[in-house]
Order: structure tokens, then sequence, then C-alpha cells
């Protein structure tokens, strides 16, 4: 037992293959957005069910929230997935053009139907794998909603659901194979800001109103004014939801503005919070009006850890090179040839900092970057994953693997058709192998489950995890 355990996993999943394409092809159809992915979840449920594997749904306010676990007593592995689409990124499958679906509104554009169908597929070939050898141990697939701009999981952290696991394992779709790291994403949170105020007519009698538009963009030259005072680091984005009206002659008695407000630690997150309910109230006092705040999101940064990271590294090495077909390279070069020039500035970017002088034109020529790229290098970033959440309160390991054609940006309309491609399958067939392997490894080897535990406890230095999320928030459609 032990030494063959990537063949007999490998080949599991390989035999499984049409099996797992399957889901992950109708969860692709069924684009349902955040806390709205009753079919997904239903899908998922029922083939693990037909697995073996006890089910309890409608966790923590999520109702399409859910734990399939086998086995027993410790350790105990969870594996993450996701399954909510984007909204507005409707998309024929394969097309090169913008092509909406017609009656459709949401598309797979951060490749989602991907990420919760490859961790299914882990944890049921590792069942099998462990059935066959007779081991002992528990593992747990989460199927987790609303990772897109809700942060599902930290609702998940929050009410405890994680406080018996031992390691967590995920990945992501991307355009390369890569162990992932913390420092690439930063904290995050969502919060809405809305001002009362006094309508009027805003020629006949101006003096008797008082404009909560008013207040709105008062505030947000406050908040422009404070980008001066925070860490480069930082980002602040907003998005006025509800102007007031369209009449210029009204004045508007309400308004609202939505703010993300990022950092790289959570706890920097929240003191620029803290600066902006100020400045909200600042602009309520200047307009005469009144402003409710209400926090809705919250994504903590990830916790790194290094034994985890050594071993998703040693065996992403034996998954990778993933191979494609000459048919599969001429796909993912169609799909180069229709991203946005920002998007091949960003690809030219990325290849000078993977590849360095040397090979950034070797990599800028081929379709697919099917290449493991040093797990130190550094690129990109600035997104935001509730994964972070998991990875205060358990160990986590995490993996990038090469889904679409390189360059193509994740949350595009490119991304959505290249979702139900042999080159996503193949991705998320990798992906699956390498989450399976790591369970299978830490389960074979325990004492690497304390050196990731002793990694955490160090990496963390005395911290704990600041639960961002309001004590009374619930999980809701916003």
């Amino acid at each position: 037992m032990g030494t063959d355990f990537r063949k007999e996993i490998g080949t599991t999943i390989d035999q499984r293959r049409d099996e797992y394409t399957k889901i992950s092809d109708a969860i692709w159809g069924f684009a349902e957005p955040r806390f709205q992915e009753y079919e997904s979840t239903k899908l998922q449920q029922e083939f693990l069910k037909a697995r073996g594997f006890s089910v309890k749904a409608d966790l923590a306010g999520e109702e399409t929230a859910f734990i399939a676990e086998w086995g027993s007593g410790k350790p105990i592995l969870a594996f993450l997935g996701e399954f909510d689409a984007l909204s507005s990124l409707q998309q024929e499958a394969d097309c090169t053009e913008r092509h909406p679906i017609e009656g459709k509104t949401n598309g797979h554009g951060c490749g989602h139907h991907l990420l919760g169908t490859a961790s299914v597929a882990a944890v049921d070939a590792l069942k099998t794998y462990m059935e066959e050898n007779h081991m002992s141990g528990t593992i747990r697939y989460y199927g987790c909603p609303a990772e897109e701009n809700a942060g599902g999981k930290a609702y998940l952290v929050r009410d405890g659901y994680f406080d018996d696991c031992d390691i967590a394992i995920t990945w992501h779709p991307y355009t390369m194979n890569k162990v992932m790291k913390g420092g690439f994403h930063l904290a995050n949170f969502r919060a809405f800001f809305t001002f009362h105020g006094i309508s009027s007519h805003a020629a006949g009698a101006p003096e008797l109103g008082r404009s909560a538009l008013d207040a709105v963009e008062i505030m947000d030259i406050g908040v422009n004014y404070m980008r001066e005072h925070m860490i480069d680091a930082a980002r602040v984005h907003g998005a006025i939801t509800n102007s007031g009206g369209i009449a210029p002659n009204v004045i508007p008695a309400e308004a609202q503005i939505l703010y993300a407000i990022r950092a790289p630690k959570v706890t920097q997150v929240k003191k620029l919070y803290e600066r902006m309910c100020d400045i909200a109230k600042g602009a309520a006092l200047i307009t005469g009006t009144t402003v409710d705040i209400k926090q809705v999101a919250a994504y903590s940064n990830l916790i790194n850890n290094d034994t985890l990271a050594d071993l998703v590294q040693e065996n992403l090495e034996h998954v990778v090179p993933i191979g494609y077909t000459e048919e599969e390279l001429a796909y993912a070069k169609k799909f180069q040839g229709v991203i946005t020039e920002l998007d091949k500035e960003g690809m030219k970017d990325q290849a000078a900092v993977i590849g360095g002088k040397e090979h950034k034109q070797e990599l800028l020529e081929q379709p697919m970057w099917d290449l493991i790229v040093d797990k130190n290098s550094a690129y990109g970033g600035g997104g935001s994953t509730d994964v972070g959440d998991v990875s205060w309160v358990v160990p986590t390991a995490q993996v990038y693997t090469s889904c679409y054609a390189a360059g193509t940006a994740l949350h595009s309309w490119q991304a959505v058709a290249q979702g139900k491609s042999s080159i996503a399958h193949k991705g998320m067939l990798a992906a699956a192998k390498v989450m399976a392997y790591v369970g299978a490894e830490l389960l074979l080897n325990p004492e690497l489950i304390e050196k990731a535990k002793a990694d955490w406890k160090e990496e963390l230095d005395g911290e704990t995890y600041p639960n961002p999320l309001p004590a009374d928030l619930k999980p809701s459609i916003w």
C-alpha cells in the first residue's frame, strides 16, 4: 500500500473522466449566481450520495451549502468546491465572438463549474483508494456557495463547520500550473452606504430639500482623498447602485453607493472600512442627511503553508505536462486571437515574470502554458477569495492548473466560451489528481499533517481569526 497510490488514483480518475466532465458541463449550463445554485448543488449531492457519502445540507444560512463525508476518525481532510456563476457573462460555448445565449443571464467566467467538479472527483477517487486499501480517516467535500461577491465560506467558518478539520485542500482554474500561495490575493470587505434625505422640487423649493445624492458624491470625494493616505497595496472601488432617480428637478431622498475595500491583511481592511464609515457620517452631516451602513461580505487574506505548498509542488510534477493535441492547441490559439489588447499586454507582463528575458518570447508563442511556474514567482494578484477565511482556521493547500488559453482573463466571456472544451476538462482532471494525491500522501504520512500545523501556527504568529463578518449578518442576495 502507498507506493503506487498515484497510479491507482490517477487510473480511477481517468476511468471516470466522462462522469466528471458530464457534471462539469451540466453546471456550466446551469450557470447559477450566488446563493441560487440550486441545480448545481443538487447534482453534486446526488452524485456523492450515490458514491456512498453522507450528506448534510442547508448550512450556515446558505441553502445551497453542503458537506459530503465518508470515512471515520482522524485525520479529517476537507476538499473545497464552488459552483456559482457570474452575472452578465452568458456566452455560447466554443464561440470566438461575443454571442450571449438567449434567455440566459449568467456565465461561468471564473471556472467554478470546473472547480467544484474537480474537488468532487478528488474525494470520489480518494474514497475508492481508501476503501481498497482499508485506510482510516475522514474525507469531506464542502460544497461552498457564493464565492463571488458574497464570500460564502466565511459564513461556514464563522459557524464552526471547519473547526474539527486537520487540512483543507482546493484549487482554481487558470492559465498556468502553479502552487497557489498567499500574497496574491487581498482581503476584502463589501459594504453599502445608503443615504436618506428629503425630497423637494429642485427649482421651486430647493431650500426644503436635503440631497441624498449629494451625500453619496461627497462621500466618494472623501474616499478619493483617503486614497492618498492608505498603503499602496490597498484598493477601494465603488459603484453607485442608486442615484436617487432620473429627474434632475427632484432632489433625491435616497441614494446608495457600494464599495469594495481591499488590502493584503484583513486587519488593514477593517481599519480602512472604519475610516470610510467616518467619512460617510461626515458626508451626512455636511448634507443634512442620515446614513445606514451595512457590510455584506468579508474575505480574509490567505495564510501560507510551506509544507503543503511543497507537497502540492511535488504532486503537480506528476501531472504536468498535461499534454495537448494539435487540435486543442489550434483551438487555444483561436481564443488567444480574440482576447482584448489589454489582456495581450498583461500576457506579456506575465511571460516576462514567469519566463524571464530568456523564455518570454517562447512563452508568448505557446497557446497553452503546459509547464509548472515557479511557486515563488510574483505575478498578478489583487483579487480576493474566501478560501482565505478557511486558511485562518485550518492549514490550507491550493493549486492552479491550466484550463484556458494563455492570456485569457478570468471573469470574461472568452473564459466562459472555453469552459466546456477539452482543454478545460484536462485542467480540471489534472487538478483532481493533484488534490487526491496530496490527500493520499497526508493520510499515508500523518507526520506531514503535524508539520503543516506547525507551519500554520508559525505563520499566524499568535494571531487568531479576526472573524470579519458582523455577528448578526445573514447570507443574502443583494
